[in-house]
């Protein structure tokens, strides 16, 4: 769990979740979101992440992934089962559970809510081929 190619891909995805969520939710979408956004969701956006708990969340997500990741594996690491596993991980994060807070909450539209699933799509596939191509280069 702690071995150095968990605990480097850890780093890599990190950076990634960090940076990459910033630049696919934070400003390639963010016009996108707010014109699906409902009216009844006004206020539900913070204007700004509160720094502490998003590296926390990042970092915790990347730890999870890649755990996850290097048990589901079975040893055979490199970018295209990182790549797949980014996919499951979209199939059950964006999609399952997109669909799932959809039926529940009014914050997105239907076409937020799928918009989401295409950026949790490449947001995940992403953190799965840096995950799979450093699993490789380090074990």
């Amino acid at each position: 769990m702690f071995s150095k190619a968990n605990l480097t891909s850890t780093i890599a995805t990190a950076l990634w979740g960090y940076f990459g969520g910033w630049l696919l939710w934070g400003i390639l979408s963010k016009d996108f979101f707010n014109d699906h956004l409902l009216e009844s969701a006004t206020g539900v956006m913070k204007d700004g992440p509160d720094m502490m708990y998003y590296v926390a969340g990042c970092l915790i997500f990347a730890f999870a992934f890649s755990t996850l990741y290097g048990k589901w594996s079975s040893g055979n690491y490199n970018a295209g089962s990182g790549i797949t596993f980014g996919v499951w991980l979209a199939v059950l994060l964006g999609l399952g559970s997109g669909l799932i807070d959809y039926s529940l909450h009014n914050v997105y539209d239907r076409t937020g809510t799928l918009g989401n699933v295409g950026i949790y799509l490449v947001f995940l596939v992403v953190m799965g081929l840096l995950a799979g191509v450093v699993y490789k280069k380090m074990s």
